[in-house]
């Protein structure tokens, strides 16, 4: 299996491509990796050195791609950070391309916008793209609750609104949407955070310890791991357990390495037998 990537770049740590690439690799998934970035490291540190991708820079590989044969061998097209609605364009038109080029590819679309605590850390047109034009064309979409909100134009204050605002994302925009929505980082209570999967054939929840660290990427990671476990195994739950299986595992081991960074070559050869696994309860 194939997947264009189109994210940020980090040389040091793993946040975007740097921990995208890595993991669909390691699941045994092929990716060809178009950066919008290249940062020394990700903006949380006190400074960083780079440049960030003009729009046409972007679309120029992707006609590279093109070129290339790459679109139509393409099982997947995986999006996260844009800062910019004119990179969104050039990613809109992207996924249009690979689906016409293979019709059965699917595009599966981080919407990073911000967090709760943090509020919104993109440019202020971004969340209309995000709801207008993006939302539409996505296969699989895996916003945080901030982000739900934002796409769902709801605020739920329990479990039950959570489900009900990813429903009402499904197909929602005349007849066209995400066929699968993934809410990440839910707090689960003081133990334990989850993540909810909502489609038209159910809905499913997993849970997983909390533990005490944050580092930067773990969204991008969980996209990434929820995706290419979706691709292998074609069953949303069994993608679901496994990529909280594998991030929880990432996660562990960054803590007990003391590390900032997450320590995806020290957790690699455990991304699939994890020393912890946790199975998707269907809701």
């Amino acid at each position: 299996m194939n997947v264009i990537s189109i994210q940020s770049h980090v040389a040091y740590g793993h946040v975007g491509n740097s921990a995208a690439v890595f993991a669909l690799q390691r699941l045994g998934i092929e990716v060809w990796p178009v950066h919008t970035v290249q940062f020394s490291n990700h903006t949380g540190y006190p400074d960083f050195e780079g440049q960030v991708f003009a729009a046409g820079d972007i679309a120029r590989l992707v006609d590279g791609l093109e070129a290339r044969g790459a679109l139509a061998r393409c099982d997947a097209l995986l999006t996260g950070y844009v800062g910019d609605p004119a990179l969104g364009e050039v990613i809109l038109d992207a996924a249009t391309r690979i689906r016409a080029a293979n019709p059965r590819a699917i595009w599966a679309c981080d919407p990073v916008m911000g967090d709760h605590g943090k509020g919104l850390f993109v440019r202020q047109d971004v969340p209309e793209f995000m709801t207008g034009k993006a939302l539409p064309a996505t296969d699989i979409v895996t916003p945080n609750l901030f982000e739900l909100e934002i796409l769902a134009g709801q605020k739920p204050q329990d479990l039950a609104g959570i489900r009900a605002a990813a429903e009402s994302l499904l197909a929602s925009v005349q007849g066209q949407g995400p066929k699968v929505v993934l809410v990440t980082s839910l707090d689960a209570g003081e133990d334990e955070v989850a993540m909810l999967a909502v489609s038209a054939q159910g809905v499913w929840r997993v849970a997983c310890p909390r533990l005490p660290i944050t580092p930067n990427g773990a969204g991008d990671a969980v996209a990434a791991l929820f995706l290419g476990f979706y691709l292998k195994t074609g069953s949303l739950p069994e993608a679901l357990g496994r990529a909280a299986s594998a991030i929880f595992e990432i996660l562990e081991t960054t803590l007990e390495a003391g590390e900032e960074e997450l320590q995806f070559v020290a957790a690699q050869d455990r991304l699939e037998a994890p020393r912890r696994r946790f199975s998707a309860e269907a809701l």
